[in-house]
């Protein structure tokens, strides 16, 4: 990705992110009000996650899970996951409850499109694992990107191996065109309320 393009890219942003937490505010403050009253908790979950040069950075997202939800340590999501909260099946299934990531792009720790963050826990795990693991992180991680919009949720080291191709695809194609392209796949993710759990 050139030099002209992140800035761009980074311009962008900044914009839409701004833009965004106008139009959905009102949203927003609904599935606040929505989480508070459905279980114990905090609204916002943050989750510190790994970012762009290997820096970390606390993720936001309306929280979907109970409060104890990790109590046992840290593990991928799973299907049908019993953790997760009457209000929370419906935010992860709308894909809602990553609004807040807004700030985070607001902030400059994330981008709209980028290989999406994993946690520090994991990542020293799949560095381990996987070759060229640590090349996710030489571009901003992402709300969406071409791994999300191309293969399924992940949740074994042979799924971050698979979706690790699809992000160094992006890191060596990045460009308006790809960027636009993954946007509307996305909206087709969300359309037919793919790639939850």
């Amino acid at each position: 990705m050139g030099p002209g393009f992140s800035w761009l890219k980074r311009l962008r942003d900044f914009v839409l992110a701004v833009a965004a937490i106008v139009l959905f505010a009102p949203l927003m403050a609904l599935i606040a009000l929505a989480v508070k009253l459905d279980s114990p908790g905090p609204v916002l979950f943050r989750q510190t996650r790994v970012g762009w040069k290997g820096r970390p950075y606390r993720l936001l997202k309306f929280r979907s899970m109970r409060q104890d939800a990790e109590a046992g340590g840290a593990r991928w999501a799973e299907l049908n996951d019993p953790r997760v909260t009457r209000v929370g099946k419906w935010i992860r299934r709308l894909h809602i409850d990553e609004l807040p990531q807004l700030f985070n792009v607001l902030a400059g720790q994330m981008s709209f499109i980028g290989p999406r963050p994993e946690r520090p826990e994991f990542v020293r795990y799949l560095e381990r694992e996987i070759p060229l693991y640590p090349l996710r992180h030489s571009v901003p991680p992402g709300i969406t990107g071409w791994a999300q919009v191309k293969y399924p949720y992940a949740a074994s080291v042979e799924d971050a191996r698979q979706k690790l191709q699809y992000d160094l695809y992006y890191i060596r194609n990045a460009s308006p065109l790809l960027d636009l392209r993954i946007l509307l796949l996305t909206v087709r993710t969300l359309v037919f309320l793919q790639g939850s759990r």
